[in-house]
């Protein structure tokens, strides 16, 4: 057995690749992207722009849970929406921001968060090789 393999059961997960490692990355940048158009929206037709953006924001997580597989990818765009939502929730020194004064921007950076923490920590359909998340006893 070479340094790479391990055994069935030993719990230690496999190196990721260059090809997760760059889903990984183009997971950040689709979360900066989404929490941009987000922020733009959100604040332009309220409250169906809030919807808009919350659905995008749900859509982005779960699907990078999906296409990924792995909690990992969630907390890639996860960390891409909140720092910019964040980057662009702090105004310039002229006084300008992407923010508007309301509840809608607080809605929309608490309820993407919390969409992110509920995706992240949804539980997994299947096991490899198994019909169910499960164990038999």
């Amino acid at each position: 057995m070479s340094a790479r393999e391990t055994p069935a059961g030993s719990g230690r997960a496999k190196a990721a690749g260059p090809l997760r490692i760059a889903a990984y990355l183009g997971l950040l940048l689709l979360g900066a992207v989404v929490g941009a158009a987000g922020s733009l929206v959100q604040g332009g037709w309220f409250p169906g722009g809030l919807l808009l953006a919350l659905l995008a924001s749900a859509g982005l997580f779960l699907g990078s849970a999906r296409a990924v597989g792995t909690q990992l990818a969630v907390l890639a765009s996860g960390a891409g929406w909140l720092v910019t939502v964040l980057w662009l929730s702090g105004g310039r020194p002229e006084g300008d921001g992407v923010f508007s004064a309301g509840i809608g921007p607080i809605i929309y950076i608490i309820g993407g968060m919390t969409l992110a923490v509920m995706c992240a920590t949804m539980a997994r359909s299947t096991q490899p090789g198994g019909t169910s998340t499960r164990l038999d006893r």
